[in-house]
């Protein structure tokens, strides 16, 4: 798969199958969409193409500090090239570009520099300044600029936004399980390993202190998890927490994750950690002999979950 920054540095000028979407999670729902399109674009000697915004058009019209997302860019990148796509066009989403008329975005965008012959998009999908132009004005535009519209039709969109939005609910809630089961993969975290306080080597449970630049990544609910990593070319497993060590009185989420038979250091990598199963919550104990009783328990209900 091609990465290209924007509509304007793509310069390839065979015929395109077009879909676009945020895809936030790349899930179940998504991935039938996308098949679809890279199907097509193989039957009929095509390239297959995603246009997605960054940053999501909502931080930049809305400024919706609430909004959390399922992916960062290079995890959105990482699930899209798994799956056989041939370009992932991310164009940058600002106020200029949202005030485009739907006639200069299809005209200019679509079919003059991405080559688009197909357009496989939901009855829903709206675009152009105020998002004023909708299913029936994309395929008049078909009709005239010769591209066809492949129209998903309500039944399919709304299955992708229920799983989108059970996903969310589930990480919220620490149902890994649900939220892994739409996904298709493992709800992941992905960052550098910074230094902590040494609190777990102290307990005897040394851990590794992940750091996520990205704000706007959700965070699934405190508590501990079970989690897997590749380092080093090992798959190695582990025990995640999330909270904000209130044993100790700490004011700061973090995210510590304890591996299990590796004492490699791992300060300054970048790391992506798959959260497998949910253990317990958070909790706050009288002691740190109470806790490390209790760490102890949580290796063991961790070894026999991937025992499983």
């Amino acid at each position: 798969m091609v990465t290209v920054q924007s509509i304007s540095k793509y310069d390839k000028h065979q015929p395109s199958v077009i879909t676009i979407g945020t895809f936030d999670g790349v899930h179940v729902g998504h991935k039938l969409i996308l098949e679809r399109l890279i199907n097509d674009a193989r039957v009929t000697n095509r390239v297959s193409a995603v246009l997605t915004f960054f940053p999501h058009p909502r931080m930049v019209l809305q400024k919706d500090s609430d909004l959390k997302l399922l992916n960062t860019i290079e995890e959105k990148k990482q699930i899209l090239e798994g799956l056989g796509l041939d370009f992932l066009i991310i164009q940058p989403f600002t106020k200029s570009f949202s005030r485009l008329s739907a006639t200069t975005f299809v005209r200019d965008m679509l079919v003059n520099s991405l080559h688009a012959k197909k357009v496989i998009i939901g009855y829903d999908h709206r675009f152009g300044r105020n998002r004023n132009a909708n299913i029936n004005d994309l395929i008049a535009f078909g009709n005239a600029l010769e591209f066809e519209v492949d129209e998903i039709p309500a039944q399919e969109i709304k299955a992708v936004a229920v799983s989108s939005t059970k996903i969310r609910s589930a990480l919220m809630e620490g149902d890994v399980r649900t939220a892994n089961s739409y996904l298709g993969y493992s709800y992941m975290l992905s960052g550098e390993i910074i230094r902590g306080k040494g609190l777990g080597k102290e307990l005897g449970f040394p851990t590794a202190n992940l750091h996520i630049k990205e704000e706007y990544k959700l965070i699934p609910k405190n508590g501990v998890y079970v989690v897997q990593s590749q380092l080093k070319n090992k798959t190695v497993y582990g025990m995640m927490n999330i909270g904000t060590n209130p044993t100790v009185d700490g004011q700061h989420q973090s995210i510590e994750v304890n591996f299990f038979s590796f004492d490699e250091d791992l300060y300054h990598q970048q790391i992506q950690v798959n959260i497998l199963h949910w253990i317990r919550e958070e909790q706050k104990f009288n002691s740190l002999e109470e806790l490390k009783t209790q760490l102890r328990k949580d290796k063991e209900t961790a070894h026999s979950l991937i025992a499983k």
